[in-house]
């Protein structure tokens, strides 16, 4: 389906950007701290009776070692430094909703279901990249010296990207829970994450391919992230030299069995020639050179629903360029916890460049690639490149400063977890119990009172949140329609997917947002002017919680 011609001529007009690509100078210095962090939670009432809400417990908790980020303060105040006392992303408070009503679905429907990575059969984003325009060269050597996008998003039946050749790219993609709030697709965005392990994981001892050996490596990395045994059919142990059931001996095993108690001598092994090299593992830790790869998308709307579009809105990606251990990360941790209480007011200071990509100060590396104003990939610069890193290296939620594979589905969903969305989408999938046993979306509802963080989805509110009954207290839970949470236990597509008119006048008003360029500004797909958004905050304000929420793991 072609565009408008009144498209074509605004995209024509669309205005250019000049592209900060060294590092070092950020017009908005606090950058990394997101625009959730603003949102009002407690309502107004008399004499403190307003509801409160704490969508904050979602990224804020106690964390598990080996991290050490305990954040779960900031549910109950605003601890941010002076600088960003001022609420920077001024784009939640753009009124464009008349624009979006000016949009025909046939104008975003044709917009949403052009592919702007794979054009013609080739990946488009790394041909511009082999020629690389001077306004991209951060370094002025005429080369990219970051990630070059290798993914062809084809996937076969065990989640595995091939190429047109039919050859294993090393990326696999995987099917998670979505973290509650934000990265809802009902918010306004689909996403996905592939994972790639280094070539050591991917090769026998003499260095050749082996898929065997690929899928067994991945399956101990899946253990030891999630901390539980991870069933998988048909291992040759003795083949692969490592009792991976630890039953006694080395032959047909269908687990993994997840064990880390180094002081009593047990752990784990890799296998092929990471394991001959001895590669460095550890429970909670990916592999030194574990890859990521995370596209956000527009929503499409088909006879079958709501699902994840063609075209990116971004493609984000990350590279574990050093092992850190327990010891180092807890340094790290405890460091910067003293910084924080000593200097409240000091910001943190980020390296990098947007070309190689951005420390997060853990081992990890961050770079990525957003639209420009004709809606073509083009890399993030220095300060769109920042906005990652607060939340990856940040938040006490994460496992090794990562959120997707942590929660990624087992051994009984859908072909083990390991698939893409487009093969199947959310439609089905039953609710993740939190550790306490709760249905985790449902609590998630409970204690917000909201399906976002800024309350600005009325959808779900009118939905799934019975509004007639008042709280017996301004913190006391909210409560859910009846019906809703056995719904959701069963299927959170029911929650997760909005209304099909929502879900394009939600791409419509993201589109502005391209055409402007004004991602430093903020990139939340917001419609009309949000109110329950701080425009200034006093340092350790308190947000009205009282009680601090738990994780939805164990810690």
């Amino acid at each position: 389906m072609r565009a408008p011609l009144f498209l074509a001529l605004m995209l024509s007009a669309a205005p250019a950007v000049a592209l900060e690509m060294s590092g070092g100078y950020l017009a908005n210095p606090t950058a990394y701290i997101p625009s959730q962090c603003y949102t009002v939670t407690e309502e107004a009432g008399a004499n403190g009776t307003g509801r409160v809400h704490n969508p904050c417990f979602t990224c804020h908790v106690r964390p598990r070692a080996p991290h050490y980020l305990n954040d779960a303060d900031l549910q109950t105040e605003y601890s941010l430094p002076g600088p960003a006392l001022e609420n920077p992303w001024t784009n939640l408070f753009v009124d464009r909703s008349a624009a979006v009503d000016a949009v025909t679905d046939d104008d975003i429907l044709a917009w949403v279901r052009r592919d702007n990575y794979r054009v013609g059969g080739r990946i488009a984003l790394a041909e511009r990249l082999a020629d690389l325009p001077p306004e991209w060269d951060a370094d002025g050597d005429g080369e990219w010296s970051g990630y070059v996008p290798d993914a062809w998003f084809a996937f076969d039946d065990e989640g595995f990207d091939r190429s047109p050749e039919g050859g294993y790219t090393g990326w696999r993609a995987f099917a998670y829970q979505p973290l509650p709030g934000a990265f809802w697709p009902a918010n306004g965005s689909a996403d996905d994450v592939l994972i790639r392990l280094p070539a050591a994981f991917r090769e026998d001892a003499a260095g050749r391919f082996d898929l065997g050996i690929y899928k067994a490596n991945l399956a101990i990395v899946e253990a030891l992230i999630t901390r539980t045994d991870v069933p998988v059919p048909g291992l040759d142990e003795a083949a692969l030299g490592v009792d991976l059931d630890r039953d006694g001996v080395l032959g047909r095993a269908d687990v993994v069995r997840f064990a880390f108690a180094p002081l009593r001598g047990e752990t784990m092994h890799y296998v092929g020639r990471a394991g001959a090299e001895d590669r460095a593992l550890a429970a909670g830790l990916y592999p030194q050179g574990t890859e990521f790869l995370h596209s956000v998308r527009y929503l499409d709307v088909t006879e079958t629903g709501v699902g994840m579009a063609a075209r990116m809105k971004e493609l984000r990606y990350m590279q574990k360029t050093r092992w850190q251990s327990y010891y180092d990360r807890e340094t790290a941790a405890l460091a910067e916890a003293k910084e924080r209480a000593d200097f409240p007011d000091r910001i943190r200071h980020l390296l990098g460049d947007a070309e190689r990509g951005i420390p997060n100060g853990y081992g990890w590396r961050l770079q990525g690639f957003i639209e420009d104003a004709a809606g073509d990939l083009r890399p993030q610069d220095f300060e769109e490149t920042a906005f990652c890193i607060g939340c990856h290296g940040g938040v006490g939620v994460t496992d090794d400063d990562t959120f997707a594979f942590p929660r990624k589905l087992g051994a009984d969903a859908f072909r083990g977890g390991w698939y893409h969305w487009t093969q199947k989408g959310l439609a089905g999938t039953p609710e993740r119990p939190r550790a306490d046993g709760t249905g985790e979306y449902a609590h998630y509802l409970r204690v917000n009172g909201a399906g976002d963080e800024l309350r600005g989805n009325a959808e779900i509110i009118r939905a799934w949140i019975d509004g007639d009954t008042a709280p017996a207290a301004p913190d006391s839970p909210a409560r859910l329609k009846p019906g809703r949470a056995e719904a959701l236990a069963e299927d959170i597509s029911t929650l997760l997917l909005p209304s099909p008119e929502r879900a394009l006048r939600l791409d419509a008003a993201y589109r502005e947002i391209v055409r402007a360029q004004s991602f430093r500004l903020g990139r939340d797909a917001t419609i009309t002017p949000q109110t329950n958004v701080h425009r200034v905050l006093e340092q350790g304000q308190p947000t009205g919680v009282t009680r601090i929420e738990k994780p939805w793991f164990r810690p």
